[in-house]
């Protein structure tokens, strides 16, 4: 009966990892999707580039406002019902996007968008924590971010097509239809916990390492929970590392390596993108390896952050000396493996977040953690701008190299901050 119940749980839990990792999808997908249709809004609500910036960001700081209350909400309602209530706001706001007639009706959406999709990430970390066992959620983790990084795919390659076929209203109604499918099937299938199906609890069908019975858990309070994760002082190395190195990502990776590729090396937005393409392929692909080996070569949660730091300071340090001097292969190989370093490797630092606290607090640490990326990007982007601003434009309206060395120079100072968080991190794998 036992290992009946055991095959039982094997299975379920895979569904509720496919439901839970499309909603995840969809979250990467909402993300950067207005990158590709910009233009066309430009166009149609006669705005400026300055307006479709704020559009754009406004997404960033929805979800940093909404990352603590995801995981307070996670701890004390449950991350079943706060993912589903939460990413149907979401698909309510592509629809509403997607039928605007004016700019301030598109912004509405927008906010919708950015307050639904901020709740599906801590809330599915807090089910995965039920429902796989702790030597395995780093890889859980790991491939949870690389189907992120197809959904940075969807939102580029999927959403041009979309666009050229059905229209960009029609591609972002459609997009809202699928998120509803997902909250759906969220509802019935997603379970906060195997006791929620009337199975022991994953440590009790842990054949592998019986050991002794645990004790049964006691709620943690809100308020304790959230005192006791701002208190740890070894929370902070991880929180400080995930500002500059998101900082990192999203002020550069997602803003200005475009700029970067067009005015440097004068590149079309053909090959700009292909060459960008590599920062999806470094979720997808070194999102799980990271996490394969953490737990199977390394054993350590803190040798990852350590190496992956080490090469994102010594790529920078080379962008910054050689900011005009590389070949299109050489670019690919640059853009995937800082993907892999500055993207990738955030698994290590939400596992060690959850490893640092007990599972009853889960989706609190977690969602105090996740504050620090969007801070990070909120505060990079501009910041990185006003560097190029301080330049004088060159003829053809783009920034002069002095500008993006300089930003190299910041974004390298940065690094080196993260390489000193790392070694102040705690270890918190165990074997």
């Amino acid at each position: 009966m036992t290992n009946q119940l055991s095959s039982k749980h094997a299975y379920y839990r895979w569904a509720i990892f496919a439901v839970l990792a499309s909603a995840y999808l969809l979250v990467y997908f909402h993300r950067l999707s207005l990158s590709v249709v910009a233009n066309n809004l430009v166009k149609e609500f006669h705005t400026s580039a300055s307006v479709m910036g704020l559009l754009g960001s406004i997404y960033f700081y929805c979800y940093a406002v909404m990352q603590l209350p995801a995981g307070l909400l996670s701890d004390s309602i449950g991350p079943r019902k706060t993912v589903t209530f939460f990413l149907l706001i979401a698909a309510g706001g592509s629809i509403i996007f997607g039928i605007s007639p004016n700019i301030e009706t598109a912004f509405a959406g927008r906010v919708m968008v950015g307050f639904g999709a901020a709740m599906v990430f801590i809330p599915t970390m807090k089910i995965l924590s039920q429902w796989f066992l702790p030597r395995e959620f780093a890889i859980m983790a790991g491939i949870l971010n690389a189907i992120g990084g197809v959904g940075v795919l969807a939102a580029t390659w999927l959403l041009g097509m979309m666009t050229v076929a059905f229209g960009w209203r029609l591609s972002f109604e459609i997009i809202g239809g699928c998120t509803v499918a997902v909250v759906v099937l969220s509802w019935l299938i997603v379970r906060d916990r195997p006791r929620d199906k009337g199975w022991p609890s994953i440590s009790e069908m842990d054949f592998q390492d019986p050991g002794p019975a645990r004790q049964k858990q006691e709620q943690i309070p809100l308020k304790a929970g959230l005192h006791r994760v701002m208190t740890e002082k070894h929370f902070w190395p991880v929180a400080v590392w995930f500002f500059f190195d998101c900082g990192i990502f999203f002020g550069f990776g997602a803003l200005w390596s475009g700029p970067y590729l067009m005015h440097v090396y004068g590149m079309t937005h053909h090959e700009t993108g292909a060459i960008l393409s590599m920062i999806a392929w470094g979720m997808i692909l070194g999102s799980p390896a990271i996490g394969v080996l953490s737990d199977r070569l390394f054993k350590s949660r803190k040798k990852p952050f350590m190496l992956c730091a080490l090469v994102l300071s010594l790529e920078l340090l080379i962008l910054y000396l050689f900011p005009d001097g590389f070949s299109k292969p050489a670019l690919y190989l640059i853009f995937f493996l800082f993907s892999v370093c500055s993207s990738a490797i955030v698994i290590m630092a939400f596992t060690t977040t959850k490893e640092l606290f007990p599972v009853q607090i889960a989706g609190t640490s977690v969602g105090a953690v996740n504050l620090f990326p969007f801070l990070g990007g909120a505060v990079f982007m501009p910041l990185l701008g006003r560097i190029l601003d301080a330049f004088p434009r060159i003829s053809d309206g783009g920034y002069p190299l002095e500008g993006y060395q300089t930003m190299f120079l910041v974004l390298l100072l940065s690094s080196i901050a993260c390489l000193i968080c790392a070694f102040l991190m705690k270890e918190t794998f165990h074997q």
